[in-house]
């Protein structure tokens, strides 16, 4: 089934115009069918341009998909600066990590395609995933890290905080994974860009509340079996 695309937030310039709809309709079709399945020639029809613009704007087939992949969501690595200063409080700190990681799905069905497109990259990958990974998620992963062990007051990460890290970053993951379920029973909590900075608040207080079971736990005379790995 076709997924109606949002329109441009405002008008533009021409070729920023055009540019943008080859962006959409790329973007519809790469994460409906994925990246060999689709030609240039599809995406330029179904965006009312020529095969030219892609080559104009994107270069080729790869670099329009690059553009896809990359642009309408960024990557992790680009909210690092929201909660990786030394001087945030941990509730500061964790308000920048979700602001930054929810404010995506504020773009409505346009984040439900780049989800699919990443979850088809997975599938079928290109190297684009693998790019992600590396260049985008260790980094951000490791700077969480770091503020949790500053407010743990460890001086060298262990297993144990590194579950703590993408635990935390799994309570908003699960939003764009499982978006289309939260939709289906609680809808309220998608439907404006205030609920989504509620939730985003929300978040601050129980991953606040994990670092401090954490805490509590590294501070009993044992840790349980197969807990603390250092």
């Amino acid at each position: 089934m076709s997924i109606p695309l949002p329109s441009p937030r405002k008008q533009r310039a021409d070729g920023a115009e055009a540019r943008e709809q080859l962006l959409c309709c790329a973007l519809r079709l790469f994460s409906s069918k994925g990246f060999a399945k689709t030609s240039t020639r599809e995406i330029a029809r179904a965006a009312g341009a020529n095969l030219a613009a892609i080559s104009y704007y994107f270069g080729d087939k790869a670099g329009l998909y690059r553009a896809v992949f990359t642009e309408p969501m960024g990557s992790a690595s680009d909210d690092i600066p929201l909660y990786n200063d030394p001087l945030m409080t941990l509730d500061e700190s964790l308000a920048g990590f979700f602001k930054g990681f929810l404010e995506p799905l504020k773009q409505g069905e346009m984040v439900q395609m780049c989800t699919r497109l990443h979850f088809r990259e997975m599938m079928e990958p290109t190297g684009l995933w693998a790019q992600e990974v590396d260049n985008g998620i260790k980094p951000a992963h490791a700077a969480l890290v770091g503020v949790l062990a500053r407010h743990l007051g460890l001086s060298t990460p262990d297993d144990d905080l590194h579950r703590l890290a993408f635990s935390i970053a799994g309570l908003a993951l699960q939003i764009f994974i499982g978006r289309d379920v939260v939709q289906a029973i609680a809808p309220q909590l998608l439907s404006q860009p205030e609920a989504i900075d509620v939730w985003a608040e929300r978040l601050v207080v129980f991953a606040c509340a994990m670092v401090q079971a954490e805490g509590q736990r590294r501070a009993l005379p044992a840790s349980r079996p197969g807990g603390n790995s250092a």
